[in-house]
This record gives structure tokens, C-alpha cells and sequence, in this order.
């Protein structure tokens, strides 16, 4: 009997001094595996080779730990790739305005010059000039809105108002580009829940991006809807393609392949920025030659931003 028990005794240990092996190789494997796959760029998943709940738990853990890490690994390999773009095209805005004043102020230094042809240059470089404060006062804006350092007010702003008076201001451009305009603006309208400054930032850009890049037609209203007050800037434009549209609130972005310097893609991001924090939906369409840029105004009711 004392034989039997023994020889029972030796089979357990047996069996269990095998299973710990085999989990002790398996969990060597699995150990194997993730250093792998932490040194390369797999997107295998770690397995035991050998069942065990508790491990398999574990290795789960660690598989959508491995998961996470990809993930992030991904978006910063895209923002890395895009700010290399982003800083590219901001030394291509800088350099473009930049050689300008710098060749025109060459030609200045010829005494001979006539004066006619010198208050032409003269002029030229003043037009390099406030085009290269534009891009450089857009980008800071940009970062101060993108951090959170751009104060913005909760008041009720009449939108009839400020934008009545921007397209008055604006008359001489829209005239000297020969544009064939419709404006169709509301009167007596809710007031809506925005920042003064903000709108007026909006609208302006708006305006000047229609102004840089639009031609022939160019259709302005504003109405309500509902419970919003909706503002619409079309214009014709041979420059915006359908594969275009999605990028173009893209800080950067311009639909210029060239980069001619007519634009340096930064408006438009304002505008989408400034837009979302004062809680407006901003929708763009391109159809029959016509972009066209809808803002939603939320009416005034006395409720913080967001």
C-alpha cells in the first residue's frame, strides 16, 4: 500500500513539476515574443502556447498595452510629418515675400532709377512687406487661439450689424475685382451668443479668402434658422478641386501647388478655430464651380461658450 502511495505521490509531482515547465516555457516564449515585437514595427499579438487563464488575462493586458503604443507611435510619426510640412511651407510664406523686398531694395540702390519707377518698387515693397506681417500675425493668433491664450467674450452680438459694415468697408476691393455680387442680409435679427471681435475676425477672413482666390459670382447672405442665424460666403473659383475640400481649414494649407505666396493658408484655420470655440458648426461645399462657406450662429442665451 505504502508502495502504491508512493508511486502515486512520485506521478503527481511528476505531472506537476511538467506542467510548471511548461508554463515556465511558455511564459519564456511569451516574454521572447514581446521583446520582439517591442523592438520591431509587427502588429502580432502575444499568445501562450500552453493554456492558463490567468496568463492569458495578463498577456490580454499587455496585447492592448502593445495596441496603445502603436497608436501613439502612429500619431506622432503623422504629427512629426506634419509639422515638417508646416514648417516648410512657413519658410516658403516667410522666404517668398522676403527675396521680393529684398531684390526690390537691390533695384532701389540705382541712383539712375527714374522716380516714376522708384514709387512703383517703393510700393511694391510695402505690399511684400504687409504681407509678410499678415503671415506672421495670422500664425501667432493661430497659436494663441490653438493654446487657449485668445480671450474671447460671451456677449450678444447682432451679426446684420457687423457685417454690413465690413462689406461697406470693403466696397472699392469687391469693385476693383470686378466681382458680380448678390448680398442678401436679414434684418432684425436675434442677436447671437459670440465675441464681437471674434465675428468681426471671421467675417473678415471670409471675406479676404473670397477676395484672394474667388472670381465672377460672389454670393453673401445672412439668415435664420431655426435656432441659429446662418452666414454664407460663396464664391466661383477654378483653384478648389473635391479632393481639395476636406483640408482646406488646414492650418497651411493651400490649394496653390505652386505656393505663388497668394496665400498662405492660415485664414482659413483662424476662422475654423475662432468658429468651434465660440460654438458654431462650419461646413464647406464645392459644387457647379461654387466654394461656398457656412457658418451656424447659435442665438444669444446668456450661456458660456462650449
Amino acid at each position: 500500500m505504502a508502495i502504491i502511495l508512493c508511486i502515486l505521490l512520485a506521478a503527481v509531482c511528476a505531472g506537476l513539476g511538467l506542467w510548471v515547465w511548461t508554463q515556465y516555457r511558455a511564459l519564456k516564449e511569451a516574454a521572447e515574443q514581446l521583446r520582439e515585437l517591442t523592438q520591431g514595427d509587427s502588429t502580432a499579438r502575444l499568445r501562450m502556447a500552453v493554456p492558463n487563464r490567468a496568463a492569458e488575462e495578463l498577456l490580454e493586458g499587455v496585447n492592448h498595452l502593445l495596441e496603445l503604443r502603436r497608436e501613439d507611435q502612429s500619431r506622432w510619426l503623422e504629427r512629426e510629418r506634419s509639422l515638417r510640412q508646416q514648417i516648410a511651407n512657413v519658410s516658403h510664406d516667410l522666404r517668398t515675400p522676403l527675396t521680393s523686398i529684398l531684390g526690390y531694395l537691390q533695384l532701389l540702390e540705382d541712383p539712375s532709377l527714374p522716380e516714376g519707377e522708384r514709387r512703383e518698387y517703393l510700393a511694391v515693397v510695402e505690399s511684400r512687406a504687409k504681407a509678410l506681417q499678415s503671415l506672421i500675425t495670422g500664425f501667432y493668433d493661430l497659436s494663441r487661439l490653438e493654446g487657449g491664450e485668445y480671450p474671447l467674450e460671451q456677449e450678444p452680438v447682432n451679426l446684420y450689424t457687423s457685417l454690413s459694415g465690413l462689406l461697406a468697408a470693403f466696397y472699392n476691393d469687391f469693385t476693383d475685382r470686378h466681382f458680380d455680387m448678390t448680398v442678401e442680409l436679414s434684418e432684425h435679427l436675434p442677436p447671437v451668443q459670440a465675441d464681437n471681435g471674434g465675428v468681426l475676425r471671421v467675417f473678415t477672413n471670409l471675406i479676404r479668402n473670397a477676395l484672394d482666390h474667388g472670381q465672377g459670382k460672389m454670393t453673401v447672405r445672412l439668415w435664420q434658422e431655426g435656432d441659429k442665424v446662418v452666414s454664407l460666403f460663396a464664391n466661383e473659383t477654378d483653384e478648389l478641386t473635391a479632393e481639395d475640400l476636406p483640408h482646406i481649414f488646414d492650418r497651411f494649407f493651400t490649394s496653390d501647388k505652386m505656393r505663388t505666396g497668394r496665400n498662405t493658408g492660415l485664414g482659413l484655420a483662424i476662422v475654423k478655430t475662432l468658429a468651434e470655440q465660440m460654438g458654431c458648426q462650419l461646413t464647406a461645399e464645392l459644387e457647379n464651380g461654387m466654394f461656398a462657406i457656412r457658418v451656424q450662429w447659435p442665438l444669444w442665451q446668456g450661456r458660456s461658450f462650449g
